[in-house]
């Protein structure tokens, strides 16, 4: 077993974390949290999604967002762009990082994007084939890959056959999402060897919500079968509107300490990332989830 020197994180919160909220941010909060995630040395972001107000109102500011931003050369702002409305929108906003995402479970994704696991990748393909056009990197995600709050056990079969069909139409890395956060170690590590299988283990990601206090012991798993590029949230923020019970991604501060413990590079300041994590929970009115931003806010704020 050899371990990766040096881990790309993958920051989720402005998206994947805010979208959640029951309430929407205001324009300013999310440019200001983008802009310190950043500061922190964080490269790669979801900023924002370019989809429907009616069923994501708290992204109904991206173009706002994008606008408002300060980018800085070398970092990937990205932005969730589920079809060809979305993806015109975003690349009238300049963004030049997208991404699709197809779910693992046939019910699942009939309750997401109210369609099959088929349709939905027919659907994704003119995005990612217009994203490529444009000079657009563009990243899959396929959601729900241990398990479904609808059917229970997902295969890894199956994970790996969506993977698949993402890289092939043209994606450049694929993020392996634990929707709900019912994965365990040994189930991480089958699911990742089924899909490694179909794709190169260096264009897989880990995605992992933390529903059952597992997410740090599954990417463990996972960096151990090779993959160096993990999703978090800053604070923990996040959950799933379609996942009932669902937390948010693994908080990003707890999975840099853990990398920065076991001597793996992220490029990023844990001091000024738990700074952070406090500006947001304040912002929300409620501490983070974070372990590690709740142990070290005396020392660093």
């Amino acid at each position: 077993m050899v371990l990766p020197m040096k881990v790309r994180i993958w920051e989720a919160g402005p998206r994947d974390g805010l979208q959640n909220e029951p309430g929407v941010v205001p324009t300013e909060t999310k440019v200001a949290l983008i802009e310190r995630l950043v500061d922190c040395g964080i490269r790669y972001i979801e900023a924002t999604s370019f989809v429907s107000p009616k069923w994501v109102p708290q992204m109904a500011d991206n173009a706002e967002v994008m606008a408002r931003l300060v980018r800085k050369p070398g970092v990937a702002y990205q932005a969730l762009t589920p079809n060809l409305k979305g993806f015109e929108a975003a690349a009238a906003a300049g963004v030049s990082d997208i991404a699709v995402f197809a779910a693992a479970s046939e019910s699942f994704s009939r309750r997401n994007i109210n369609c099959s696991i088929a349709e939905s990748l027919e659907r994704f393909r003119p995005v990612v084939e217009a994203g490529l056009a444009h000079g657009m990197r563009v990243r899959g995600f396929v959601s729900c890959v241990v398990g479904c709050p609808f059917e229970g056990e997902v295969a890894p079969a199956k994970v790996a056959e969506v993977a698949a069909a993402l890289m092939a139409m043209g994606c450049y890395e694929v993020g392996l999402g634990d929707t709900i956060g019912v994965g365990t170690p040994t189930k991480i590590k089958a699911m990742i060897a089924a899909c490694a299988e179909r794709v190169p283990i260096a264009k897989l990601g880990a995605h992992f919500h933390n529903t059952y206090g597992q997410a740090l012991a599954n990417l463990l798993a996972a960096l151990e079968m090779g993959i160096d590029a993990i999703d978090s949230s800053v604070a923990g923020l996040g959950g799933c509107p379609y996942a009932p019970g669902a937390t948010g991604n693994v908080a990003t501060e707890d999975v840099v300490y853990m990398l920065d413990g076991m001597g793996i590079e992220t490029g990023i300041d844990l001091a000024a990332l738990v700074r952070t994590a406090w500006f947001i929970s304040d912002a929300l009115g409620r501490p983070p989830v974070s372990s590690v931003a709740r142990a070290l806010r005396s020392k660093c704020l």
